[in-house]
């Protein structure tokens, strides 16, 4: 039996485990009344189990509510209990019992879901208004009130002095997140929530700005056809539209824009005005005459009239020979409607088909309507042919992730990416001849053109024009800009191949270039990415946290890393940053979605990079050196965003599980929870198991001081019983079981050791030992505040 007088605040949890275990007992050895009877039985021993709810520990809860439905019971001693709780800022137990007792309709829902809110509880207020769609619509409302601009969170704040409050985890963006994150989850009408709605469009819109008015990479039609759909006629997206135009020192660029726009004189500069007059006169169109034709991009070495829109089965049937034709090599692109996280995701609305001397530009939504029909059919058989036939290769640039958009958008072509045979994905051949010829250092941030663009300068000496790609491909009829765009696009892959095939030792390859890397094979050794242009202190560049501040605090900086960065990920929670890792079966598209609603980073390796970063933006999405190890690479990573590092944001997160608290407990508290798991046949403590140990088993050696003298002190609070279920073996009240395997015996008894630390989110256990050091040590160079040691540790 635990000892009263340590931990668990005197209580002993194996006593609340036998008070569990006899209560089932004795109700299961009564005898069995019919229902008239077992009702009028019941309702005595329900209000005793009530009294003993209200009077003892919370671990007890869970049994009591279980062996005596006490969702049936009497409610009024029950809310009275919950309301007390509430007022001694005992929050989380509040919520808790009002939601296993289904008291939700009894409980007034902002009161119950303000403090869990404050102190980033956001789980316990979602599961507390889990299937109650009026709840549902009450705590999103109040959360979108958060969100208004020039609220001050701090007010709410004060009326809970008693709460360990994280308002650093309330910003409105993070708030916003959350919200439309539940708006979808809940489906409910986005109007519910106009400040997060409009917070995102004002993102997006911000973006659309940079892309145009200051990085130039947009046409003019195009911008203004996206701004126009996102701006409408809401007055605040109109007022930050004017803020950004007026910041701008272009007046021709700016009245052209407002004339596109038909934004109100009367809110502009005379000086605009007076140009819009201008070019009113001079009857200008909306597309720049430096749009119609940029010599210094790669030009198209077709006709326009060897460009074939094709939108029906009998046109395509015409070409069917010349796209079919065995032996060839063809350049297959695809395109959809940008989204800027808004709308839900687009559907594939071309693709393109370049052979030699022609492009086939394929309108997707009208090849595959009505679905099912006998025209669909031949056309997903004639589009599953070519990609299946392996004496057609097929060229692409991060092929696998456009088929999978394509197997997405239509059904029917679910398959397209596990049939296709022939494949040659030329940006695994790009990486090859990065690789060889690669600057330095490995995470770089030079300008310039990226992914396919920048393999086309290499190769055929101008880069690719950009201005249209994020332009409308949902419109019909494509404009013309569209159209040879997305023929330059396709074609552009056909001339990079053949360059390639006649010169490969100019660009570091092997000869036989269509055997050398086809589309599925992995080459993850080496293999580098097109770098991120860096943030540029400008008044557009205000979609993350890196860029609106020159430093970001560790435990500020959030990132989702592919499942191929595993290593990574740990290295960087161990230095306090928040790191999502995506799961093995979890497809990489996820990642945008996890960036975009939890205002994350993505990190990532593999074939996704440029499909992820057109969707999430510049600065939200980097290419990490796998031939690196992790370390070096989160070296890389915290200078590149310019992330601040203290000592005490070492081991501040849990490696495993990226929790951010820990549970406090005592060496003797430790020794009896392992000694009860062990008498009671559970796992005991055999092992060496541990992150922060680092397998440590010397069972005398003294606790080493961290250079600088530092010391393990990560946010936690000791373990309370109220934290422990009434069961063997120990596991936390939120159902996660402690690893007390891990915990070597040696350990138990080393001198000088006082605490141990056990992570409620994955039930690993921690203890101080020489892995603090050297990880001080070997991030000594981006610490604050850390001086140097002589000597690093053994």
């Amino acid at each position: 039996m635990l000892d009263a007088s340590r931990g668990c605040g005197g209580r002993d949890p194996s006593l609340e485990a036998w008070v569990a275990r006899e209560l089932e007992r004795w109700l299961q050895a009564q005898p069995h009344p019919g229902p008239a009877q077992g009702g009028r039985a019941l309702k005595p021993l329900q209000a005793r189990a009530v009294r003993l709810l209200t009077e003892g520990p919370p671990s007890l809860v869970e049994p009591l509510v279980s062996i005596f439905q006490l969702q049936d019971a009497d409610r009024s001693p029950v809310l009275a209990h919950i309301h007390r709780l509430h007022q001694e800022g005992k929050f989380k137990e509040a919520i808790v019992l009002g939601t296993k007792l289904q008291l939700q309709a009894d409980l007034d829902v902002e009161k119950m879901c303000v403090p869990l809110l404050l102190q980033d509880k956001v789980g316990l207020a979602e599961r507390y208004v889990d299937s109650l769609p009026h709840l549902q619509q009450r705590l999103l409302a109040l959360m979108d009130s958060w969100c208004q601009p020039g609220f001050d969170i701090r007010v709410v704040a004060r009326q809970y002095p008693q709460a360990t409050l994280r308002l650093e985890r309330l910003s409105p963006r993070a708030l916003g997140r959350h919200v439309l994150r539940l708006l979808e989850q809940y489906s409910l009408d986005p109007a519910l929530c106009p400040n997060a709605v409009t917070q995102q469009r004002l993102a997006a819109l911000r973006y659309l700005c940079y892309k145009r008015l200051v990085e130039r990479s947009m046409s003019q039609e195009s911008w203004a056809e996206l701004v126009q759909g996102l701006v409408g006629q809401d007055e605040c997206l109109q007022e930050q539209l004017l803020q950004l135009l007026a910041s701008l020192e272009d007046v021709a660029m700016v009245a052209q824009c407002a004339l596109d726009l038909s934004l109100p004189v009367e809110r502009l500069p005379a000086t605009v005005v007076a140009e819009m007059s201008q070019l009113r006169l001079q009857e200008r169109t909306a597309k720049a005459p430096s749009e119609d034709r940029r010599d210094d991009c790669y030009q198209l070495p077709i006709s326009r009239d060897d460009i074939y829109f094709l939108a029906s089965w009998e046109e395509l049937a015409r070409h069917e020979d010349t796209l079919l034709q065995p032996g060839q090599v063809v350049g297959v692109d695809l395109e959809w409607r940008p989204s800027f996280g808004t709308g839900g995701r687009p559907r594939v609305s071309l693709m393109q088909v370049a052979v030699e001397g022609r492009v086939f530009l394929l309108d997707l939504p009208r090849l595959s309507s009505p679905a099912g029909g006998q025209g669909p059919r031949a056309f997903s058989q004639l589009v599953s042919q070519l990609l299946s036939d392996p004496s057609i290769t097929k060229l692409g640039y991060g092929m696998a992730g456009d088929l999978r958009s394509l197997g997405t958008s239509y059904p029917a072509l679910a398959q397209a990416g596990q049939k296709l045979q022939g494949g040659l994905d030329l940006l695994q051949v790009h990486r090859q001849m990065r690789v060889a010829d690669r600057p330095a250092p490995a995470v770089d941030g030079a300008a310039g053109p990226r992914g396919l663009s920048l393999l086309v300068q290499q190769v055929l000496g101008k880069p690719l024009d950009k201005t249209q790609q994020l332009s409308n491909w949902d419109r019909r009829p494509l404009g013309e800009g569209q159209l040879v765009y997305a023929a330059a696009d396709a074609y552009c892959l056909l001339e990079v191949y053949w360059a390639l095939c006649r010169e490969p030792a100019r660009f570091h390859l092997p000869g036989a270039l269509p055997w050398s890397l086809r589309l599925g094979r992995s080459e993850r050794h080496g293999t580098w990415e097109p770098p991120l242009q860096q943030a540029s202190a400008s008044p557009w560049q205000v979609l993350s946290p890196e860029d609106a501040a020159p430093e970001v605090p560790a435990r500020a900086f959030r990132v989702v890393c592919d499942s191929m960065l595993g290593g990574l990920g740990r290295t960087l929670r161990c230095l306090g940053v928040d790191v999502r890792v995506l799961h093995s079966g979890e497809d990489h598209r996820q990642a945008a979605e996890v960036a975009r609603q939890e205002g994350r980073v993505i990190l990532t390796s593999g074939l996704p990079y440029h499909k992820l970063r057109a969707q999430v933006g510049a600065g939200r999405c980097l290419a990490v050196d796998c031939s690196l190890k992790a370390q070096q690479q989160a070296k890389a990573i915290l200078r590149h965003f310019n992330v601040r590092v203290t000592p005490a944001d070492i081991f501040s997160r849990c490696q495993a599980c990226n929790c951010d608290q820990y549970l406090k407990v005592s060496k003797d508290m430790m020794k009896q929870l392992v000694r009860l798991s062990v008498h009671l046949g559970g796992p005991g403590g055999a092992s060496s198991e541990s992150s922060h140990s680092d397998g440590e088993q010397e069972t005398d050696s003294a606790l080493e001081e961290a250079p600088g003298h530092c010391s393990y002190d990560p946010p936690c609070r000791w373990l309370e019983d109220a934290d422990l279920q009434t069961h063997v073996p120990a596991t936390l009240a939120n159902g996660t079981r402690l690893q007390l395997a891990g915990v070597p015996a040696g350990v138990l008894r080393r001198p000088g050791l006082r605490h141990f630390y056990c992570c409620p989110g994955c039930g690993k256990v921690f203890w101080e030992g020489t892995h603090l050091a050297r990880v001080t040590s070997n991030f000594q160079e981006i610490l604050e505040s850390a001086p140097r040691p002589a000597s690093g540790p053994s």
